[in-house]
C-alpha cells in the first residue's frame, strides 16, 4: 500500500483523537453545567453522566491506538501477520465495550425519567455506529486469519 493512504489515516486518526479529547475537556463539562443550571431537577445527574461520558472515551482512544499500530504494520509490510489480526480483535472489544457503556447509560437515564428524546437519538447513533465498527473489524479479523492460513499453507508447500 504507498505511503500516502497510510500517512491520510493517520492524520484522521490524530485529528479524531484531537476532537474527542477537546469534547471531553471543554466541551462536555461546559454542557454539563449549562444543563444542570437550566434544568435543575436533574442537576443531581451532571457528575454521573459526566464521568460516564468520560469513561466511554477510554475505549474510543485505545482503539484509536489499535488503529495506528494497524496501520503501522500496513506500512512495514507487516499487514498479514497475527498482530494485525490481535489488533483487528482489539479494535473490535473497544467497540462492543463503547456500545455496552452507552447502553447502560441509557438505560441508567430511562430508570431515572431524565432520557430526553435528543439524548436518546444521539446515544442510538453511536450505538449503531459502534456496532457497525465492531461488526467490519469481526469481518476483517476473520478475512485477515484465512489469509494468514492460506498463506501458511502456501508457504508448506513450497
Amino acid at each position: 500500500m504507498r505511503q500516502g493512504t497510510t500517512t491520510f489515516l493517520k492524520v484522521a486518526i490524530v485529528i479524531m483523537g484531537m476532537i474527542v479529547l477537546a469534547l471531553c475537556t471543554l466541551w462536555l463539562p461546559w454542557l454539563a453545567n449549562d444543563t444542570a443550571e437550566m434544568n435543575p431537577e436533574f442537576a443531581y445527574l451532571r457528575l454521573p453522566v459526566l464521568v460516564g461520558l468520560n469513561i466511554t472515551a477510554i475505549p474510543f482512544f485505545l482503539a484509536l491506538f489499535q488503529a495506528w499500530k494497524l496501520l503501522k504494520y500496513i506500512d512495514s509490510e507487516n499487514a498479514f501477520s497475527t498482530r494485525s489480526v490481535m489488533s483487528l480483535g482489539q479494535i473490535k472489544n473497544y467497540a462492543i465495550a463503547i456500545n455496552v457503556l452507552y447502553a447502560i447509560g441509557m438505560i441508567v437515564l430511562v430508570l431515572q425519567n431524565a432520557l430526553h428524546p435528543g439524548i436518546a437519538i444521539i446515544g442510538l447513533v453511536i450505538i449503531f455506529a459502534t456496532l457497525v465498527i465492531a461488526f467490519f473489524a469481526a469481518v476483517l479479523q476473520e478475512l485477515l486469519k484465512s489469509a494468514l492460513e492460506i498463506k501458511a499453507e502456501n508457504d508448506l508447500t513450497i
